[in-house]
C-alpha cells in the first residue's frame, strides 16, 4: 500500500505538470503568439513523451494530445500566413 501511495502521488504531479504546460500552449497559440507557442508546443510534446514513457500517460493518449497540438499550432500558423 505504501509504495503504490507514493506511485499515485508521483505520478499525480506528473500528469498535473503535464496539463499545464498543454493548458499554457493551447493559451498561447489563442493568444496568437506565435513564437511563444512554439516553445510552449516544444515543452508540452517533452512532457507528454516523458509522461507515456514512464507508464503515466498511455503512449496512445499522449501521441493524440500531441498530434491536436500541432495540428492547432499549425492551423494558426496558416491564419496569421492568409
Amino acid at each position: 500500500m505504501r509504495s503504490s501511495e507514493k506511485r499515485r502521488v508521483r505520478n499525480r504531479q506528473v500528469r498535473t505538470q503535464t496539463r499545464t504546460y498543454v493548458k499554457k500552449a493551447r493559451a498561447q497559440i489563442d493568444a496568437g503568439q506565435l513564437e511563444g507557442a512554439q516553445k510552449g508546443v516544444a515543452e508540452a510534446i517533452q512532457a507528454l513523451d516523458k509522461a507515456a514513457q514512464k507508464g503515466i500517460l498511455h503512449r496512445n493518449n499522449a501521441a493524440r494530445r500531441k498530434a491536436r497540438l500541432i495540428q492547432k499550432l499549425s492551423q494558426a500558423t496558416k491564419d496569421t500566413q492568409a
